[in-house]
């Protein structure tokens, strides 16, 4: 069993910063990969961002290379998103999510299938 509390979330202004964090209980945590996803209104839940258990190895969406970056702390159980430079399209609820296992390949971390727990989400919003 894996609980996931996000954290960090709130309302920022466009081009500026913001940090989520999502704090794991459970002991497998540093055996699962961690993905960051974000829904906003009307649309469908959508991946930004995983990394792998170990750490090092990360995927991105698009729209979001260059700008966010995900990190892990294995040792507080903790997975981070660093947001820089948001945008106004970045505004959504996001979850955090622990991946259910087998190879670290984008076809897999992409789909929200392939987690098995998920955090309750918080919101950010960008202003204009």
């Amino acid at each position: 069993q894996v609980q996931l509390v996000e954290s960090g979330g709130g309302l920022v202004q466009a081009g500026g910063s913001l940090r989520l964090s999502c704090a794991a209980s459970g002991r497998t945590f540093s055996s699962r990969a961690m993905g960051w996803f974000r829904q906003a209104p009307g649309k469908e839940r959508e991946f930004v961002a995983a990394i792998r258990g170990s750490g090092g190895a990360t995927y991105y969406t698009d729209s979001v290379k260059g700008r966010f970056t995900i990190s892990r702390d294995n040792a507080k159980n903790t997975v981070y998103l660093e947001m820089n430079s948001v945008k106004p399209e970045d505004t959504a609820v996001y979850y955090c999510a622990a991946n259910k296992g087998g190879p670290f390949l984008f076809s897999r971390v992409v789909r929200s299938t392939s987690y098995d727990y998920w955090g309750q989400g918080t919101q950010v919003t960008v202003s204009s």
